[in-house]
């Protein structure tokens, strides 16, 4: 039986059909596209990503925050999107951005081909502690992820694990143990729990560097963690941030270790964090852009894929000839027009708040 290839879905929505404070609030952007990408595999409990890309004067960005998200909460995200699209890229540093392949929870033989065909990619970050999932079949998958970056890289071979904030202190201190010992020795463990407490209590009981992903991008305070103690990098992610700009400062005032990530966005807005990790005066660590490669199509026709283990700073537009060219999925469109109308209402609530407070 044909098995149709996935594709990618396009459309255009007309921005002046949007409401007078959603112009507004989209000042400056020319032309508006929903998009609906399918991918190769479940990642974070969807099989498909969509959102809005948004043009301007500067290019294209994207908004693309996971639908559990609220109005706002994913106005940061528009608001990124907005930057992107709006004003000026900041100045780079470096032509390349190294990146750490993405192993998302399968089997130790997935984990292991995706490794072999990561791009030359010499890190691997390692999905763990999913529901359902026993830390045994973590430990063998990451050790999988181990016998594979030996056999392609060698000793230049780091391996981390992100476990999405899913342990109790308890559970982290006995996982972390074990997969590290897997590993052969982490480079470190992304958000092994949910409060900024509990990783500094993790960061006191066990030898693996700390860091902090949720308790930065979703914080009302993203430096609390940095001034606990309780981290020793600082993951962050451009979109949920609120774009380029914002993301760069709170990189530095953490005054940790940074690694740049993705929101898992199509390579318009992975664009846009290789833009933020190029202009980091110092980096350490391979950045979490290369998910691309979860993606079974992208809205272009070169996503931003790794080379050598790196990403180019380079600009991405989506492709011309996808949009209008295959329906999305029924409702997404009007979906995506309500909750951009509630994005820029939430935004525009925002700066009129911020000028009160600038006022008093």
């Amino acid at each position: 039986m044909h098995v149709p290839a996935p594709r990618a879905a396009l459309v255009e929505v007309d921005p002046t059909s949007l409401s007078t404070p959603a112009r507004e609030a989209l000042e400056g952007v020319d032309r508006i596209l929903v998009h609906h990408l399918p991918m190769v595999t479940r990642f974070r409990r969807v099989t498909a990503r969509d959102g809005i890309l948004l043009h301007g004067p500067a290019g294209w960005g994207e908004a693309a925050p996971f639908w559990d998200y609220d109005a706002v909460e994913s106005s940061a995200w528009l608001a990124a999107a907005i930057q992107e699209a709006t004003r000026p890229a900041p100045l780079p540093v470096r032509a390349e951005v190294p990146v750490n392949v993405t192993i998302p929870v399968c089997s130790s033989e997935d984990a292991a081909r995706r490794v072999r065909h990561s791009g030359g990619c010499t890190t691997a970050k390692v999905k763990v502690a999913d529901p359902g999932t026993a830390l045994a079949e973590d430990v063998e998958r990451v050790a999988a992820v181990r016998e594979a970056l030996q056999e392609t890289v060698g000793a230049a071979a780091r391996i981390r694990v992100d476990a999405n904030a899913a342990w109790t202190l308890p559970q982290a201190v006995e996982a972390i143990r074990a997969l590290d010992d897997a590993a052969g020795g982490l480079e470190y463990v992304e958000q092994p729990c949910a409060s900024v407490e509990e990783l500094a209590r993790v960061r006191r009981r066990v030898d693996v560097p700390i860091a902090a992903d949720e308790s930065i991008r979703r914080a009302e305070d993203p430096l609390a963690v940095a001034r606990a103690g309780a981290a020793d990098i600082a993951v962050v992610k451009v979109a949920p941030l609120g774009g380029v700009t914002r993301a760069l400062q709170i990189a530095h005032d953490t005054g940790l270790e940074v690694v740049i990530s993705s929101a898992l966005e199509s390579s318009v807005g992975l664009a846009a964090g290789v833009r933020a990790a190029a202009a980091l005066p110092e980096l350490r660590h391979a950045c979490g852009l290369a998910t691309a490669q979860l993606l079974a199509a992208d809205v272009t026709e070169q996503p931003l894929l790794p080379l050598g283990g790196a990403l180019a700073v380079r600009e991405v537009a989506p492709e011309e000839s996808l949009v209008g060219a295959h329906p999305l999925p029924d409702g997404l469109e009007e979906r995506w027009r309500d909750r951009l109308e509630a994005m820029c209402q939430a935004l525009l609530a925002h700066s009129a708040g911020a000028g009160r407070g600038n006022a008093r």
